[in-house]
């Protein structure tokens, strides 16, 4: 990787960044905040719930990404010419998935190994039903 495209990926970065902590954290407000007090729709309370779950993980999964930005802008200053190599085996991520990732830290096939099978496969075979 040249240090064009090294530039191009940090400025990448400073801008996911700037978006990241701009964002104030999602928060779902309780509809019902005593429980001796039942709101009038008795559907309203569990929407509720799964809303400030939503918020919740959008929360989590924002400060994930934030905190691995910070590290690829780190490893950018600290180490450039490592910049933009797996982590696991040493290739080099290619840098389409940098752009649209700056903070990847695997390549595709160690990403992949690290994620894994999700579950068993839904589309099953004719027999399968005999």
């Amino acid at each position: 990787m040249n240090a064009k495209q090294r530039d191009e990926l940090k400025a990448l970065l400073l801008a996911l960044h700037a978006e990241l902590t701009e964002k104030t954290p999602s928060r779902i407000e309780p509809n019902r905040t005593d429980e001796a007090r039942i709101g009038g729709d008795e559907d309203e309370q569990p929407l509720n719930e799964m809303m400030q779950a939503i918020a919740s993980n959008r929360n989590r999964n924002m400060d994930g990404v934030l905190a691995r930005v910070l590290k690829a802008l780190g490893k950018l200053r600290d180490e450039p010419d490592s910049f933009g190599e797996c982590e696991e085996c040493g290739d080099e991520i290619p840098l389409g998935r940098l752009r649209a990732m700056p903070y990847a830290e695997l390549c595709v096939t160690c990403q992949g190994g690290k994620d894994g099978p999700k579950g068993r496969a839904t589309r099953r075979k004719l027999t399968d039903y005999s």
